[in-house]
Parts: C-alpha cells; structure tokens; sequence
C-alpha cells in the first residue's frame, strides 16, 4: 500500500467521532482544527500540504496551497503520529450534527470526489486535492458545488456530513439531487446542475431553482441535512433576527431571557 494501513472505530449515533489506531509510526493527516482527543504517545505537526508526494519540490508545493487558499481552504493540514512502543488512538469529530462516512478508497477505483468541505481526514498517502467541476451548468449555477474536493490513495478516509447519509448506487442511472444534500461520488458519474421544470414548481416549490444531476455508474452519497439549511433554520428562528419567541417552554419568556443577561 502506497497508504498508512490504519484501523478505526466509529463511536456515537448523529454526532460521531471517529477514532483512529495507529501503529508506531504510522501517521493520519486531518484538516486543521478537526481533532478531538488523542492518547499519550501521539505528536502532530502542522504541514503545507497532505504528505502524499514527499519529494515535491517548493513550487509545487506552493501551487496546490494557493489553489487551496484561494478557494477558502486551509493552506496547512494537520499530521498525527504514533512516535510510541504501542499502539496508540487519536480522534476526530465534525464541527456539526451528523455522520461520518469511512471510504476504503482502494474499493472505488482509488478515487473519490467530494463536497469541498466534506474532508475530515485519512490515512497518511492520501492525496487531497481541489478539483473543478468541468460542467459549464455547474460553474454558474452549482454555487459551492464547483468546487470540489478529490481524495486519491489506496487506504483509509473519512469524510463528514450533515444528519443521515445514504449510499446509492447507480447502473447507467440518473439521480437528481438538492445541490446542497451531495456529498461525494466515485469516477464513472457524470456531475452537473439542471434547472428546475415548470414556473410554478419555481416559484412555489420551495426547493430552489437547481438541481444536481448525476449520471452513470457508481456510488453516489447523499446527505439529509446540509450544514447550510440548518444555518438557515437556525437563524431564521433567532429572535434577533426577526425570528419567533418560543420562551423554551418557560412562562417568561423573553422576560426570563432578559433577566439572564441573553
């Protein structure tokens, strides 16, 4: 394997952690400000890129970071190491409700493409890309969804969603999908963005003008609650932004929230 050959346990139902083994010497890369815990015997480091190509001069390097930054990703990613005798555990979490997805991507053709803030972490020798959608419906119309993320290797990786994830497998099918509920797919399925049919479903539909439609043969994940919508929610509920006062159950209301200080 060109990848460290790391073990690992999901922990928890809608706000998991994954827990990563680690043998001596072995090392697990993960997006800045991602872990949780780790055991006595783990050490990180912070480095311009994934690792995955050791010998990659300065200008290289330099390239894939600023592609990263210009696309508001993190310049730097995270290296965890087991510089112990024994097998030793670290930990990583989303930083909202939901489910991670564990890709042995040694099962799908050693490539997988992703939502850009999907990645979570992997073992060391994933490459860990950001790639475009060639689709011209999709540069103008997929928002976030241009932007992708591709994760190369031949071990372990870890990627986060919001709510429940469902794996579909297409056979030279078409799916249609909310923009915002894709999570990642595999090589063989085509991506792109498709306008919503009928005046009235556009204006009265309630599920935006544009669909994600995805096309071939492959695996497909999908997401049931985006990080997105529930911001939305959440803010639309706000009392200070003009959102309704439901009190939390308590008879005051605002007047107890007042007194609180909130």
């Amino acid at each position: 394997m060109r990848c460290h050959e790391v073990d690992y346990e999901i922990i928890g139902e809608s706000l998991q952690i994954v827990e990563v083994e680690l043998d001596p010497g072995e090392k697990v890369i993960a997006e800045a400000g991602m872990m949780n815990y780790m055991e006595e015997g783990i050490n990180f480091e912070t480095k311009m890129g994934d690792g995955s190509e050791p010998d990659q001069g300065l200008m290289g390097k330099l390239f894939s970071a600023g592609k990263r930054m210009v696309m508001g990703e993190s310049v730097f990613m995270t290296h965890f190491g087991n510089e112990g005798s024994g097998k030793r555990r670290v930990a990583f979490a989303a930083p909202y409700p939901g489910s991670i997805v564990p890709l042995n991507l040694a099962d799908y053709g050693e490539k997988v493409i992703c939502q850009k803030d999907a990645f979570l972490c992997a073992a060391l020798g994933t490459k860990v890309e950001i790639a475009f959608s060639k689709k011209i419906g999709v540069g103008f119309f997929g928002g976030e969804g241009f932007i992708l993320q591709r994760l190369e290797g031949d071990g372990m990786a870890f990627v986060q969603a919001g709510g429940t994830v469902v794996r579909k497998e297409l056979n030279n099918e078409t799916l249609r999908i909310d923009t915002g509920c894709l999570v990642g797919f595999t090589e063989g399925i085509e991506y792109d963005i498709e306008m919503v049919k009928g005046l009235k479903s556009m204006i009265f539909g309630g599920e935006g003008l544009w669909l994600a439609t995805l096309k071939g043969t492959g695996s497909v994940w999908v997401q049931s609650l985006p990080f997105s919508r529930l911001a939305d929610r959440l803010i639309a509920s706000a009392p200070s932004s003009g959102g309704s006062d439901k009190g939390e159950g308590s008879v005051l209301g605002g007047i107890g929230r007042m007194l609180d200080g909130d």
